[in-house]
């Protein structure tokens, strides 16, 4: 099949052809990025078995939409088809009434074990979980373990993960299927080498668990109910989702809007002005901070007009500087390479480059500006880069930790924000340096 990510042609035949020899996820990753009603016109014209394989690759707010637009008959048959896990967020998107409709129709096991995962928390690993996942008994030897994968590891999620529990269904560890194969046939799961012990709780943060995959490279790990039974687990696939939708969401706010958690095409208008519209009239009000310090130097800059010309320069420079150390610290904050406890180490250490990027900054502008406008001139603007400069990377790396010691996402803190603090601040700096250095 074609794996290469093409728009679906507008001729008919030429689109039947294109469904025909393109995989399942090419479709869903083009039907994701489309407009709704050329989306349904496309997904209306697979077959039954076709349409099941791709709605399952597509994105839950994708997928409602499709189901709202569709007779009921048809939506009912797609959402049965879908792992517990995959409902329960599917019919997150959905209003409570709705919800209970499409619980209703599936059989009372499907019905308890999504039911079961939309009680947990929206942001817990139990509503990612999946429930389907096959256990081996601790007491069993390694050849009725390799029986029972055989004969029962059809319908589970995956097979290459395998929790170990005792008669309980306590977890007693978890072993990859790789290790099992290689194991004596003999010997107790229980006494295996490679068994591994990690687990997390239903409550659990969905981030910490999907970050927990990817730094130990695994497969899939156990979620524990509140007595330690074993209740489900969460695969890396979920887990990339997971850090993606996060990334994506920290992305969003370091540029002051509010994360969509739905495709560009999947909301409207009125939802982009939303998500924008609050940050920008907060940064608005921010930005009065700095009409009111040029009110206060009114005076110096009637004094010394030239001084004007620099105010752009100097707040960009500043601005920017304290943006890149805020977006340098968010990101280490997200994937845990910087803590809370190395608040002093970061802080003396970003004041140390924002001290050599200022004085480098400095050493060029001061030869420009004297050449044009003087000695005196070129000094405060040299001066006011170094320590605007150092400032600002101090502001811009503190803020996001000081964001997470009060249990506020860092990146809310966004770029913006520091370049607005910065920018009055430094104004400040700016023209108290030039009141020093020109005797104003």
């Amino acid at each position: 099949m074609s794996k290469t990510i093409t728009e679906p042609p507008e001729e008919d035949v030429e689109l039947d052809h294109w469904l025909s020899e393109t995989d399942e996820v090419t479709i869903a990753a083009e039907l994701d990025h489309i407009e709704s009603e050329r989306r349904q016109e496309i997904f209306g014209r697979l077959s039954p078995e076709r349409a099941a394989e791709i709605f399952d690759y597509l994105e839950p707010a994708i997928q409602a939409q499709l189901l709202t637009a569709m007779d009921s008959g048809e939506a009912f048959t797609l959402f049965e088809e879908l792992e517990p896990d995959d409902r329960a967020r599917l019919l997150g998107e959905f209003p409570k009434e709705t919800v209970q409709t499409f619980l209703a129709i599936l059989t009372p096991e499907d019905r308890t074990s999504t039911a079961l995962l939309l009680d947990y928390p929206a942001e817990s690993a139990g509503r990612i979980m999946s429930p389907n996942f096959l256990a081996l008994r601790g007491d069993m030897t390694v050849a009725e373990a390799l029986a029972t994968v055989r004969r029962e590891g059809h319908d589970v999620e995956t097979i290459y993960f395998l929790p170990i529990v005792d008669e309980q269904g306590h977890l007693l560890g978890a072993i990859e299927l790789e290790d099992l194969v290689m194991a004596e046939m003999s010997e107790h799961v229980r006494d295996l080498e490679y068994l591994k012990s990690d687990s997390f709780s239903v409550r659990d943060d969905q981030e910490e668990v999907a970050r927990y995959i990817q730094s130990a490279d695994s497969i899939a790990v156990p979620v524990l109910e509140d007595d330690d039974t074993l209740v489900g687990i969460v695969t890396v696939d979920d887990a990339m989702d997971i850090i993606q939708r996060e990334e994506t969401e920290d992305i969003a706010r370091t540029a002051a809007v509010e994360p969509l958690g739905k495709p560009y095409f999947a909301v409207t208008s009125v939802q982009l002005v939303k998500s924008r519209i609050v940050w920008l009239s907060m940064l608005a009000i921010a930005a009065t901070l700095t009409v009111n310090v040029l009110t206060a130097f009114e005076a110096t800059l009637e004094q010394v007009v030239t001084l004007a010309l620099f105010i752009p320069l100097l707040i960009g420079i500043g601005g920017n500087a304290g943006a890149q150390s805020a977006t340098t610290i968010v990101r280490a904050l997200a994937v845990d390479d910087v803590r809370t406890s190395d608040i002093v180490r970061v802080g003396v250490r970003e004041a140390g480059v924002g001290l050599l990027l200022g004085t480098s900054l400095a050493v060029v502008a001061f030869f420009v500006v004297w050449a044009i406008f003087g000695e005196g001139i070129a000094l405060v603007v040299s001066l006011t880069l170094v320590a605007v400069c150092t400032m600002a990377a101090l502001v811009g790396s503190l803020m996001p930790l000081f964001a997470r010691m009060v249990r506020v996402d860092p990146a809310v803190i966004s770029a913006p924000f520091v370049t607005t603090i910065v920018d009055a601040s430094g104004l400040i700096v700016y023209f108290l340096i030039a009141t020093a250095v020109l005797g104003l």
